[in-house]
């Protein structure tokens, strides 16, 4: 289960080119018209995604929205990403994608895309300007809290693990707790 990463001989792709793609149970992303394609995710990833989408659902105020994935943030012709969580305004979504950075994009790391998520997804989602980028790793369990600072990069405000709870502000108050992002598997 890895992540493979290819490129039209041709030229980069364009998000028309992901409308191409077979709806087969992989996850097709472009990063600046380089094509990812990321297997279904497993267990522990599928019950943290959804035990923290429902979180934020039940938290949210009115006007915002939380999605899974797969759901597209399209901000340009040659990237669109699907965080396996979002928040985002219900004004800012089209009938089909985000066409703006979301206000939180969350990743729970797999082992075929932990190094992209870490690394390629956080650069895009900072360059993006979302205001705050979550990872996290079922091993631990354990959530990382990304947040721009004043010029535009992300620092790390939070890193918590276990039982450890993070009390969040962005984008609107919620406490979550690494460890009950898991409760549903027992």
């Amino acid at each position: 289960m890895t992540v493979m990463a290819m490129h039209q001989p041709e030229g980069p792709h364009t998000v028309d080119y992901l409308e191409t793609m077979p709806d087969d149970g992989r996850r097709f992303e472009l990063i600046d018209g380089w094509l990812l394609v990321s297997p279904a995710p497993g267990t522990s990833h599928q019950a943290i995604a959804t035990a923290l989408s429902s979180q934020l659902y039940q938290a949210r105020p009115p006007g915002f929205v939380v999605f899974s994935a797969p759901y597209g943030v399209r901000v340009s012709t040659k990237t669109e990403v699907q965080p396996d969580v979002l928040v985002a305004r219900r004004e800012d979504l089209t009938d089909k994608y985000l066409s703006v950075a979301p206000l939180l994009a969350v990743e729970v790391l797999s082992p075929s895309t932990a190094s992209n998520d870490v690394l390629g997804k956080r650069v895009t989602y900072q360059r993006m300007a979302t205001p705050s980028y979550w990872i996290i790793d079922p091993d631990g369990p354990r959530l990382m809290v990304f947040e721009l600072d004043e010029h535009g990069q992300y620092e790390l405000v939070a890193d918590v693990k276990g039982d450890d709870a993070f009390d969040a502000e962005r984008p609107f108050p919620i406490r979550i707790v690494p460890s009950e992002l898991l409760e549903m598997l027992g």
